[in-house]
């Protein structure tokens, strides 16, 4: 029996020789996980919604630049989204002041939201993280938070902290690690 990872990983792999059975399947183990990054940093269901078709676009063109590396695929896929869902925020925040379509009353009906078994699965994640967040130190912590969850650039973060932006990106690189580690134990 394969890992959800080793499955993943054996995805890419397949999308990056241009498989689109495997490219299907792969939206369908990980749409809604992407998806709620992209409305967690973008904070409009529209735009999240964009935000994911970029990122899948971006799966299918940049499958075979994937790595395996022993780190968990999903976080090479979340990477994806959140920086998607930065650069659309970024668009619109530049554009703020602007007359945006209304929304189709077709978009309210459908509700492709995950059922139970996917928020099992979430909520045994995030608690798994919550506990590994506990770990770093609460300054840390919350610059995590604040880069991976609201989208808060770099930039943004050295400046609401006072911290040197290369502090910054170190003190966030050598959280992610910490993460991971705790996460894989």
């Amino acid at each position: 029996m394969t890992t959800p990872q080793a499955e993943i990983e054996d995805l890419i792999a397949r999308i990056a020789m241009g498989d689109r059975a495997a490219f299907r399947l792969l939206y369908d183990r990980t749409a809604a996980k992407l998806f709620g990054v992209c409305l967690r940093v973008l904070d409009d269901r529209a735009l999240a919604e964009e935000a994911l078709q970029d990122v899948y676009c971006k799966i299918w063109a940049r499958a075979g630049q994937y790595r395996v590396n022993g780190f968990s695929p999903m976080t090479w896929l979340i990477t994806l989204a959140r920086n998607a869902a930065v650069d659309r925020r970024r668009r619109r925040d530049a554009g703020a002041g602007r007359v945006t379509d209304p929304i189709d009353a077709a978009d309210l009906i459908a509700d492709p939201a995950p059922g139970p078994a996917q928020h099992a699965e979430a909520r045994g994640e995030a608690q798994a993280l919550a506990a590994c967040m506990s770990e770093l130190p609460p300054e840390r912590a919350e610059m995590v938070r604040r880069a991976y969850l609201d989208g808060d650039t770099y930039a943004e973060l050295a400046t609401a902290t006072g911290v040197k932006l290369n502090t910054v990106r170190t003190w966030l690189r050598r959280s992610l690690m910490q993460l991971r580690e705790c996460l894989s134990r």
